[in-house]
């Protein structure tokens, strides 16, 4: 859902009620979405228990999880599925959310989302210069991998239940995609 003809503010985002939905504000854009299915959330837990182990071991930096606001601007916040900043720019983040860009992003895909993490986040996320976004789709259970070269993301990798999915970022990281959609 999508409030027209109003400009919004992290201000506005504010005062709007925790009533369990998601919202963010694109291009001054508001933007709701209901909770995650237990699905998104299964697959968010295999993601941080991948993660976890590698940032510790390799003291990276700090991964955060939703519902944590990235202040991209005063009409620009979101509230990915899971961040993560490195230790060299840890000072992004105060008490209340993040005011800058995470250098790597991850969505999961649910119904009615797919077109506004491929496009809208993509598009918001690459003007920040958010190094490495991930698109995980639980629908084909595959993982596409965007790396930003300059001010542009490249062409993605996707990576499928076959794969060995590897990060550009965070060297020495990989494992296998059919991992991220298994939860007995």
């Amino acid at each position: 859902m999508q409030a027209q003809g109003i400009i919004f503010t992290y201000d506005d985002y504010l005062t709007l009620p925790n009533d369990g939905k998601r919202y963010e504000i694109i291009d001054g854009d508001l933007h709701m979405s209901p909770s995650p299915i237990p699905e998104h959330q299964l697959i968010l837990w295999q993601l941080t228990n991948i993660f976890t182990p590698f940032i510790h071991e390799n003291k990276w930096g700090k991964l955060l999880l939703a519902p944590t606001d990235v202040v991209f601007s005063m009409t620009d916040v979101a509230q990915p599925d899971l961040m993560l900043i490195s230790r060299t720019r840890d000072h992004i983040i105060t008490k209340k959310n993040s005011i800058a860009a995470p250098d790597f992003i991850v969505a999961i895909l649910s119904e009615g989302t797919e077109k506004t993490d491929r496009t809208t986040k993509k598009t918001l996320y690459e003007k920040y210069g958010v190094t490495e976004y991930w698109i995980v789709n639980p629908f084909d259970r595959s993982i596409e991998v965007v790396v930003l070269e300059e001010v542009r993301y490249v062409q993605g990798i996707r990576f499928t239940t076959t794969d060995l999915v590897r990060s550009a970022l965070l060297t020495g990281l990989s494992f296998p995609t059919d991992i991220v959609f298994e939860f007995e």
